[in-house]
């Protein structure tokens, strides 16, 4: 690869005057109008993608650090346009298309959890640009058609020879009557005014799968505004936002929940039924369960994105601790203390509770 500080004649701790300097003086030298030898253009694309590297000042660090080129041969959208920044001209580039690619969109969607665990089918409504059904895209009213523009001959330039520091150069501009595309439209449609579109509701189902996180966003390709002149789509990008749910949580593909247990059940066990996403489930509570114990259900909790099966339902028990006792209540548990003489209040190492799927179902 050419040292693109030689190219430009300069010192690697050249300013950016002395390199802007350098380019211009090389472009007087070597641009195709002045000197159309085949050397001469090949120099002229080498000294102009040097300074294109050079005079950014994070491309030029980039290049000192012996990093790729951060244009890899061309950049500015061509040669010719870094030429026309410093001297107004240019070559002739033809018309232009009057089709072209619409915006992109974005909506948000609002999902529960139960909706995330299953995937689901929303319809919704989309304020875009949709095609004109009475001109189908061509801009002009049915029967009519656009018409070769007489300023420009349908080339889309207007062409002038100017003076200038390098003597007669002949530059190029867009027509300012069919703006750069070549053609004009004498009767333009009445509904659209000759977009080739028009702003509309549109229905769209969004067929959102199973497993989607908060926060994810779906490209739907071709879904978004039609382009202007009935040019190409652009795309429709979709946010999930996912409610919180009253009983349960998330942790990756698994649901969470708190199983509150009466003492006495958590002592002496106990079958529950509990309603989930998948309806009625019996767990078992086993005697001696301890706040923090997690009951794992497997294959009850959400679909996984990107391949087959689900994740678990894992439960975490707390067991509840009466506040408020009767004389009787009292008594019966100064019974049971005094038969459990052993149990003492002590010290324990700290532990943090986590679904950690302790149990299974």
């Amino acid at each position: 690869m050419a040292d693109h500080y030689e190219a430009l004649g300069v010192a690697r701790d050249a300013s950016e005057e002395q390199i802007k300097k350098a380019y211009r003086k090389l472009a007087r030298e070597l641009h195709p109008d002045v000197n159309p030898a085949p050397e001469a253009q090949e120099r002229f694309k080498a000294v102009t993608h040097a300074y294109e590297v050079l005079s950014d000042a994070n491309s030029r660090r980039q290049y000192d650090m012996g990093g790729q080129d951060p244009f890899g041969g061309a950049g500015f959208g061509g040669f010719g346009d870094i030429f026309d920044t410093f001297f107004g001209g240019g070559g002739s580039r033809g018309p232009r298309s009057r089709a072209e690619r619409g915006q992109d969109a974005l909506i948000r969607i609002d999902l529960s959890l139960e909706e995330v665990v299953f995937g689901v089918t929303k319809s919704v409504a989309v304020d875009t640009a949709v095609l004109c059904e009475t001109c189908q895209g061509s801009c002009c009213r049915p029967g009519s058609s656009m018409a070769t523009c007489d300023i420009c001959g349908g080339s889309g330039q207007i062409q002038r020879q100017v003076r200038s520091l390098l003597g007669n150069v002949v530059t190029s501009q867009p027509c300012g009557t069919c703006r750069g595309y070549g053609q004009v439209i004498p009767e333009p449609c009445i509904d659209c005014r000759g977009q080739g579109r028009v702003r509309a509701r549109r229905n769209i189902d969004l067929n959102i799968p199973a497993g989607v996180e908060d926060g994810l966003r779906l490209q739907l390709a071709g879904q978004g505004e039609v382009g202007f002149a009935g040019g190409p789509n652009g795309d429709l990008y979709v946010d999930m936002s996912v409610k919180e749910d009253d009983v349960f949580g998330r942790q990756g593909d698994d649901l969470t929940c708190v199983l509150e247990v009466p003492l006495h059940d958590a002592v002496l066990g106990s079958l529950a039924k509990i309603q989930t996403f998948d309806g009625e489930v019996e767990i078992e509570v086993e005697p001696g369960s301890q706040t923090g114990e997690v009951i794992t259900v497997r294959g009850k909790g959400v679909q996984h994105l990107r391949s087959s099966g689900r994740g678990d339902l894992k439960i975490k028990l707390q067991v509840i601790t009466p506040s408020k006792l009767d004389s009787k209540q009292k008594e019966l548990f100064r019974s049971l203390a005094s038969l459990r003489k052993d149990d003492t209040i002590r010290l324990a190492r700290a532990t943090h509770g986590r679904f950690s799927g302790k149990k299974k179902n």
